[in-house]
């Protein structure tokens, strides 16, 4: 049992950093690429890899792919298209990030009535405690400017994909097979990056060493290694728990700015780090917890 929560903590941790570093990986590829363009290429290419990986291990292929194709529109096609296309009209990723922060209380609240998950007061109390985190470490960049009804609508469908496809996962493709699953659910977002290139955008791409190497580890680091990372999480824990751990997310983008880009974390970002492990502790401890529903009928 002891090796077992070993494990899961370790994916947790490598999964963080690996995700946080997609934020910074993607700060180099928009210099040089429309956010949907830049999209449509990261997909096909972790599909196209992923589709490769389960031919040659002769994977099994979904009988039923309706929920997985689901999944892929949501956790990554909309998700992606709604963070990127608010930052490329102008929103802060700082106010993004705060957006986007409100994923674990949103998934959580969902939880219950869709899972039938029992959320205990511990967990809620780390929930909170790792919002107020983030929003501590977020604050220094919040900025009026860029926030309209547009970047707003944007961020929040980016929101609503994270949290809805976390969830329809968990009920639906817990125990997909990773390689085929994942390439049928990242191939699937495809047609809807091009689709709304060919909308929005010019599709014209300059290319740079930055936009490979961006390219490149959106679609083989993130794509592939943390949102398979992310899959096993949620095929182990509760949705609850595993929406927790993206608190850390913006904590890993930050440290993992300071050196490639000279961001340096200030004396509040350091106190906004330590709230926000410390939430996440709290929300994954294991301990029972008074769980929510049976304090409700007692009451």
């Amino acid at each position: 049992m002891r090796i077992y929560a070993n494990q899961t903590a370790l994916l947790t941790l490598l999964f963080i950093t690996v995700y946080g570093s997609g934020f910074v990986g993607a700060k180099l590829g928009l210099a040089y690429s429309e956010p949907f363009t830049f999209l449509g290429v990261r997909f096909l290419i972790a599909g196209g890899l992923l589709a490769v990986g389960a031919l040659l291990l002769d994977a099994p292929w979904p009988k039923n792919p309706g929920w997985f194709l689901l999944v892929g529109f949501l956790l990554q096609g909309v998700f992606s298209a709604g963070v990127f296309y608010a930052m490329y009209l102008g929103m802060k990723p700082a106010v993004c990030a705060l957006i986007i922060a409100l994923q674990p209380l949103l998934v959580t609240v969902l939880a219950g009535p869709y899972l039938q998950e029992e959320v205990s007061i511990q967990r809620w109390l780390g929930l909170i405690i790792g919002v107020a985190g983030v929003s501590l470490v977020v604050a220094d960049g919040l900025a009026v400017e860029g926030i309209t009804p547009a970047t707003l609508i944007w961020a929040v469908v980016g929101l609503l994909g994270l949290s809805l496809g976390q969830l329809v996962q968990k009920k639906h493709c817990a125990d997909m097979h990773l390689i085929s699953g994942g390439a049928l659910q990242v191939l699937g977002t495809v047609p809807l990056m091009f689709l709304l290139a060919m909308t929005f955008e010019t599709m014209q791409i300059e290319w740079h060493l930055d936009l490979v190497i961006s390219i490149f580890w959106m679609a083989i680091g993130v794509s592939l290694g943390a949102v398979t990372l992310l899959y096993i999480l949620i095929s182990r824990s509760s949705a609850s728990q595993v929406a927790s751990v993206f608190y850390g997310i913006p904590v890993a983008a930050a440290l993992i700015a300071w050196p490639l880009f000279n961001q340096v974390p200030t004396m509040i970002d350091w106190v906004g780090f330590a709230i926000v492990v410390i939430g996440i502790g709290v929300a994954n401890a294991n301990k029972s917890g008074i769980k929510l529903l049976k304090a409700a009928r007692s009451g």
